[in-house]
């Protein structure tokens, strides 16, 4: 079992950084690839990024390139976005979630934070 728990958003300007972070509980954090996904009002959730299990390979919903960056610290349990050069359409309520087959789609991801609300404004 693996709780998320995320933290970080909040309301930010164009063009601003906000860092989201993502605490897992449980001994096992480092059998999991992690992955952050987002929700705007009236659209489904969609990909962000995800980060393989010891951090080595990471991948990006194209959207998001080049300005956000996943990372993880398997010693503190925590996985990491940074978020850069914001944009109105970013705004979202963001997930992180935890999947033993890494994905770029929800359905292998087994776990799920509650979400953390980022809103930009332009």
């Amino acid at each position: 079992q693996v709780q998320l728990v995320e933290s970080g958003g909040g309301l930010v300007q164009a063009g601003g950084s906000l860092r989201l972070s993502c605490a897992a509980s449980g001994r096992t954090f480092n059998n999991y690839a992690m992955g952050w996904f987002r929700q705007a009002p009236g659209k489904e959730r969609e990909f962000v990024a995800t980060i393989s299990w010891g951090g080595g390979s990471t991948y990006y919903a194209d959207s998001v390139k080049g300005r956000f960056t996943i990372s993880r610290d398997n010693a503190k349990n925590t996985v990491t976005l940074q978020m850069n050069n914001l944009k109105p359409e970013d705004t979202a309520v963001y997930y992180c979630a935890a999947t033993r087959r890494p994905s770029w789609s929800e359905g292998p991801y087994d776990y799920w934070g509650q979400g953390t609300q980022v809103t930009v404004s332009s």
